[in-house]
């Protein structure tokens, strides 16, 4: 039975009404079928999962806000936005919902929620300057060094009332070793018992999240929540309805954040600091038997540790390496199963890590109660120092364990039994690193979220490949459910061309690709004042720009030439100044950057946007397609290709007023069948093709 009253219909359509009056707008058909679709799903029966594909233009936001808005304030749920990015949230909290909120009627609270990474820990500020000039606390892998101003600098600002200790809204540039140093995680939290607890940035934007109607997150946040159960941070998800925003990267992000990794001399290296900090630790508290006795296990444990990670080394050194780069080999095990004498021995180091992994917990433990003042140590007053010492080590063994945990039960035909992952070994010059990545992230985010939130909006402007939901509803391991796309409401064939040159060159023969596409660069960048040039690899990238004159690299923003936002800031300024601009970059500068109207009147794509062929995640993808009868590469390969394709096109037209020109320097896009798939998946651009 739906819960969609006329009353509620009312109110969205009141404010819908009011918001496109107060903005000045006509009702996008496109945008009214968005809301519609969502409020009906929302306010029906189970499962109220919707997946919609809404085209750039529709103005999604708004449409989904307007719907899911008083559909959870009018069944007492939290609705919680999730964006893929913290930039795109903040878009959210600072432009979006607060135009909404003036303009549409709708009365509603929000808040922006972002991870405890993300937040500076006062406390961890305080240690570091506090004992930047002594040993007597290894609180830090590292000496204050260099950064020492930096964070005399950070204390001064937050002092003063000039930043509220989020990572995002540091102005200057900020090195992430440097900003770990001043973070921490739940481990190293103390909570309330902290001294800085009535200060702290974290619980302070934490205290702003309860009972507010909407609560922005992103991605990699949701995740976090669910992979503690959900509730940590977040409401329940039984309690939430869900807006997935840009659901397309939901299935990689689930890739990221359960993929286990250990370095093997690391370990071993990490297991004789391990000692040195307990024994220092013991010492420093009067040696109380309790940490006497753990000290001493550890002692021991950690010379087993050293010993089983040095006989897993000399498992893995001479696996078959297939070089990647200069510094970087790998070796992947087909289908993800790994050899039994190499599970063997995994299994062998799980025991003393498993040891270490206990007696770091207890540290923890009785670290808690001296804090809480039930330890009668000497210098117990310094066990709230000593708590995210002790913190960051049961993070680093829980993730070595868990990485030893997978090895143990990956061989032979146990990897079925335990689901399909990628494994493998990098090789770097020092070190081997032990890696393993779900490559089924859809039954886990079933699992954690499909299956138990009370609503969910899944929508992007690209959720579809070659037309079909079919990819994403796999990767993302969505139930069979609703899926709607709705079409950009621009005149594309008006507004846009897209240009295929009559190259000669394969684009899989490198030095003759990249030699034409070094000819054909220039004469193409002068067409315009503008643009974005997309590469699919560094080495072509480099190989290209090292063959253009001075006088137009000096017009070019490039990649790893500085930061991102910094290289799209200096495009912004040229063109404000009426100098010409180009970006060129790779995959991250295809998707969420915007650069309307002048910023970019023409995108040139180098190459057709598959996958790199190295990748051992994509590797392992097709090998196991392939091991169940099916095509890899019409299946996974094309399909993937076409969505980063249309996300490379989309960076031309960003508004109604937008015009431009994208070029594409691959032939194979007019010359194979699959080319043909990939272009017809794109909007109706005008197109100037070669001839037959």
């Amino acid at each position: 039975m739906s819960a969609l009253s006329q009353e509620l219909k009312n109110t969205i359509q009141d404010a819908y009404r009011a918001w496109l009056q107060a903005r000045g707008f006509r009702a996008r058909r496109g945008q009214r079928e968005m809301v519609a679709h969502i409020a009906n799903t929302l306010a029906g029966d189970a499962p109220r999962i919707v997946a919609i594909e809404a085209g750039t233009g529709t103005g999604k936001t708004a449409a989904y806000c307007i719907a899911a808005i008083p559909v959870a304030c009018a069944l007492g749920k939290t609705m919680v936005i999730s964006s893929a990015t913290v930039a795109l949230q903040e878009q959210v909290v600072l432009r979006d919902l607060p135009d909404l909120k003036a303009r549409s009627g709708l009365k509603f609270d929000y808040a922006l929620a972002k991870g405890r990474g993300r937040y500076l820990c006062l406390k961890r500020l305080d240690d570091r300057l506090k004992y930047a000039d002594q040993q007597e606390i290894p609180l830090f892998e590292s000496g204050l060094g260099n950064d020492e101003s930096l964070y005399q600098e950070m204390l001064r600002r937050f002092a003063a009332g000039e930043w509220n200790g989020e990572y995002d809204t540091w102005n200057d540039p900020l090195e992430e070793e440097s900003w770990r140093q001043v973070t921490t995680d739940h481990r190293g939290c103390t909570n309330n018992r902290c001294s800085y607890f009535r200060q702290c940035p974290f619980f302070k934007a934490r205290t702003q999240l309860d009972g507010v109607d909407v609560i922005v997150a992103n991605h990699d946040l949701v995740l976090a929540d669910l992979s503690l159960g959900g509730g940590a941070v977040l409401p329940e998800p039984e309690e939430c309805i869900y807006v997935i925003d840009e659901a397309h990267h939901l299935p990689g992000k689930t890739q990221q954040h359960f993929s286990v990794s250990a370095r093997l001399r690391g370990t071993q290296q990490w297991a004789e600091q391990v000692q040195s900090v307990i024994g220092t630790l013991t010492q420093r508290f009067g040696a109380p038997p309790e940490l006497v006795e753990i000290a001493t296990r550890l002692a021991g444990t950690g010379t087993d540790l050293s010993a089983r990670f040095e006989a897993l080394f000399e498992r893995c050194v001479d696996l078959a390496f297939e070089q990647r780069d200069e510094t970087l080999a790998t070796h992947r095990f087909a289908l993800g199963r790994v050899p039994e004498d190499l599970a063997a021995a995994a299994a062998e180091a799980l025991e003393p890590t498993g040891r270490m992994a206990a007696d770091l917990e207890r540290v923890h433990i009785r670290l808690q109660e001296a804090v809480d003042g039930e330890k009668n140590w000497e210098r117990a007053f310094e066990a709230e120092d000593w708590l995210p010492v002790a913190g960051l080590l049961v993070t680093r063994v829980q993730s070595i364990t868990a990485l030893l945990e997978d090895y143990s039960v990956a061989a032979g035909e146990r990897g079925h039994a335990e689901g399909r992952f990628a494994r493998w070994v990098n090789r770097g010059d020092t070190d081997l690193h032990l890696v393993s990545a779900p490559i089924d992230p859809g039954s886990l985010i079933a699992d954690r979220l499909w299956s138990r939130c009370f609503a969910a909006v899944c929508t992007s402007a690209t959720l579809t490949a070659l037309g079909r939901f079919d990819r994403f509803f796999e990767r993302a391991g969505l139930p069979e459910v609703e899926r709607i796309r709705i079409p950009s409401p621009f005149d594309f064939p008006r507004v846009a061309s897209l240009t295929v040159p009559d190259m000669r060159s394969d684009p899989r023969d490198f030095d003759a690709h990249t030699e034409e596409v070094a000819v054909l660069l220039p004469g193409l960048l002068a067409q315009q004042s503008s643009g974005l040039v997309l590469f699919t690899s560094w080495r072509q990238m480099r190989a290209v720009t090292n063959a253009l004159d001075d006088a137009l690299i000096e017009r070019m923003q490039i990649q790893g030439e500085a930061a991102k936002q910094a290289l799209i800031g200096e495009h912004y300024r040229r063109i404000d100044a009426g100098e010409p601009s180009y970006l060129v970059g790779l995959a991250s500068f295809s998707e969420g950057v915007d650069l309307p109207g002048d910023y970019c009147r023409h995108v040139v794509i180098v190459k057709l946007p598959f996958a790199v062929p190295d990748d051992p995640v994509d590797q392992a993808m097709a090998e196991w397609a392939e091991a169940e009868g099916r095509n890899a590469f019409y299946e996974i390969s094309v399909p993937d290709a076409a969505l980063r394709l249309v996300q490379a096109c989309g960076r031309l037209i960003r508004h109604e007023d937008d015009s431009g020109m994208i070029t594409v320097l691959d032939k194979r896009i007019v010359t194979h069948g699959y080319g043909r798939a990939l272009l017809d998946s794109l909007p109706p651009y005008r197109r100037v093709l070669p001839a037959a």
